[in-house]
């Protein structure tokens, strides 16, 4: 119980800002010889939620743009938004990208983008990654 609490927090951690990398927790218990599945689900569903706290801060994020310590020029904003309606919704399946993938989430709350779309897009990218880590252990016993 307490390797999949493990590998749920550092899966919700990664899907932050913070910088971990839930992988190397799931790696680690597969190769114990811990179930597939449950680990492939304990994961995504950590990183969907902690990405939904990504979508979260961006979708309340721009109530703040006026205050000094406001980290984020009017120019970044703008320019994240262009690249948001160039590239739109479907760039979140790409969320689960160690670099980049944080901002996408935070971008899809400052765009007010329905949080069931934004489930969707992001769960099933993130599953992918997951799922490729387990057939990458899979394959290497």
């Amino acid at each position: 119980m307490a390797s999949y609490l493990a590998l749920f927090g550092s899966a919700f951690l990664a899907a932050t800002i913070l910088p971990f990398y839930s992988e190397v927790v799931l790696f680690a218990l597969l190769r114990e010889g811990g179930n597939p599945l449950a680990l492939v689900m304990i994961a995504t569903l950590g990183n969907t939620l902690g990405a939904v706290v990504n979508w979260v801060l961006g979708r309340y994020l721009l109530y703040f743009q006026g205050r000094r310590w406001f980290y984020f020029t009017p120019e970044q904003i703008e320019k994240a938004q262009r690249w948001y309606q160039r590239y739109g919704f479907w760039s979140l399946l790409l969320a689960w990208m160690p670099v980049g993938g944080d901002a996408l989430t935070l971008i899809a709350g400052i765009m007010k983008l329905r949080l069931w779309l934004f489930l969707v897009l992001v769960g099933t990218g993130k599953a992918l990654r997951y799922i490729s880590v387990a057939v990458l252990v899979a394959w290497s016993e």
